[in-house]
């Protein structure tokens, strides 16, 4: 018998109910699970309770899992990677792509040896070209000669980071200007209920549930899409929405679906991160790769167009989560929410591959990691494939250069193993003997949130304690590079003020080899 389930969304909330035929219902993951990841502000609220309010938000398990990634990789890939474009127009020749070397285990064991965790393939950029065979799209792999039209990339592509031990990310536009040409994106359509997947003529799939949800003829579209990606793929762990619009004019942008497209993730891949136009994963606001001085995971949100998160203060605000921004934002804010920051930069220019263009320097890698990394954010690397369909050997030995330069600067943590006396706020460690220190990494438990707003490193000199480093916020990962190594047996770490009690699971303490 065919299970049919049927699953009802709003523009209220993401997952209402889960009516199963046959079986007992049964509850859809959905952030419910753990109600702290978001609190609702008033406006009423003062600071003080705006304060209390983020010092309870706490993260689900798979913004824990994706914030332990530090850094993923992004593989920026299809027909502009023959065009030479960056924003494709939706009408390319699919034969134009012709990766006749690709190979996806040369991806994989680069990513792997530079460090990398998680890596992210754009399955469908703005241009709409797929690079799966699709039953939604003519435009896609399946219209190229290349393979002569029996092409996937993503099949290898998802093998292959898994056989190298990494996971699977898959960026799928919101903005189709294929879709768009052919008159199924912004054509005004109304909301009504799809059935997903939906079946087309020839359609070799018998599945034991089908959705019920809300969309217009291109939130369809997506959801169908969507369901394909995430069912005969394997395992997702990250489902990146972007929020350009490509050549779209601005007058006939869709009103995306959201909470259709939430729910539909959250059913079928609950373990997946879904970011930066998504309720996991915030984007940090620019393109450099460069996290705030103090980056808070814990920031103002609203809620719009059909239950995206959305910021509460400009997406490049210079301050998204001190006691100030909390209070700047409650006019708009409509609750206070663990959503953490991705940093994207390409290695090169461009994010899709250009002969011309070469990649960043060791020093400017290293850089951006201790600016992302190093100020309690995740690190996205895009490393676009050539038109052969190989990472280019100069980003290939880049990325392992970088990794040995990174291994360099933070090199055997010398507390390890050391004596280590707790106090509340306080953190003690005695190394046995001097040594020298010059970098300094520090984590808060972030299972209880996020606490430190400011701290001071101290280091016992000559009888006495003395600052060697100050900052503000700390979260998952802060690093402090010192303007000089300090010689000492003992160190303090010293929180001067918190939200909350503080919970401190790492005072690393390093002597770079560089």
């Amino acid at each position: 018998m065919t299970v049919s389930r049927r699953l009802f969304v709003s523009a209220a909330t993401a997952v209402t109910a889960l009516a199963v035929t046959g079986i007992p219902a049964v509850a859809a993951p959905t952030e419910a699970d753990d109600p702290r990841y978001r609190i609702p502000v008033s406006p009423d609220d003062t600071e003080a309770d705006l304060v209390r309010k983020a010092s309870q938000v706490r993260p689900t398990a798979r913004q824990i899992a994706w914030q332990q990634l530090e850094r993923t990789a992004f593989l920026h890939f299809g027909v502009n990677t023959f065009t030479g474009l960056e924003w494709g127009t939706g009408d390319e020749d699919p034969d134009v792509f012709q990766p006749t070397g690709l190979d996806t285990d040369q991806w994989a064991g680069a990513l792997r040896d530079g460090g990398f965790k998680l890596a992210i393939l754009t399955v469908k950029h703005h241009d709409g070209f797929v690079l799966h065979p699709s039953r939604y799209t003519d435009h896609s792999v399946a219209s190229s000669s290349w393979r002569d039209g029996h092409g996937d990339v993503l099949r290898p592509f998802a093998d292959s980071l898994r056989r190298y031990g990494l996971k699977v990310g898959v960026y799928i536009s919101p903005a189709d200007e294929n879709q768009y040409l052919h008159g199924v994106y912004a054509n005004g359509s109304a909301r009504t209920e799809r059935t997903i997947p939906t079946l087309v003529e020839g359609d070799d799939r018998s599945p034991d549930c089908y959705f019920t949800l809300e969309a217009t003829d291109y939130g369809a579209h997506m959801l169908n899409h969507l369901y394909e990606v995430l069912t005969e793929y394997g395992p997702i762990d990250e489902v990146w929405f972007d929020g350009a619009q490509g050549r779209i004019p601005p007058d006939k942008v869709e009103k995306y679906d959201w909470d259709s497209w939430y729910a539909l993730v959250r059913s079928l891949a609950p373990d997946a991160a879904i970011a930066v136009s998504g309720p996991d994963v915030r984007w940090v606001g620019n393109e450099g790769g460069l996290a705030r001085e103090d980056e808070w995971s814990v920031v103002p949100v609203q809620e719009k167009d059909y239950g995206r998160t959305d910021y509460a203060l400009a997406y490049d605000a210079p301050d998204m989560g001190s006691r100030d921004a909390l209070v700047a934002a409650l006019p708009t804010a409509d609750y206070v929410q663990w959503w953490p920051a991705e940093c994207d930069v390409s290695i090169r220019d461009g994010w899709f591959y250009h002969a011309d263009q070469q990649p960043k320097t060791v020093e400017q890698l290293t850089d951006i990691y201790f600016r992302s990394v190093g100020r309690n954010s995740v690190l996205l690397l895009n490393i676009p494939p050539d038109t052969d369909g190989l990472l280019p050997a100069a980003d290939v030995v880049r990325l392992r250069e970088f990794r040995e330069r990174v291994d360099r600067e933070l090199p055997e943590d010398l507390a390890r193993g050391a004596r280590v006396t707790s106090a509340p706020g306080r953190v003690t460690v005695d190394l046995g003997r001097e040594r020298e220190v010059d970098r300094v990494r520090l984590a808060e438990d972030i299972r209880h949130g996020q606490q430190v707003e400011s701290f001071v490193v101290e280091a016992h000199l000559d009888g006495a304690w003395t600052e060697v480093t100050r900052a503000g916020a700390v979260g998952a990962s802060r690093i402090l590079l010192l303007p000089a190594p300090v010689r000492a047996r003992r160190w303090r770490l010293r929180v001067t003020g918190a939200r909350s009690a503080v919970r401190i699971t790492e005072f690393g303490l390093y002597r770079s080899r560089v």
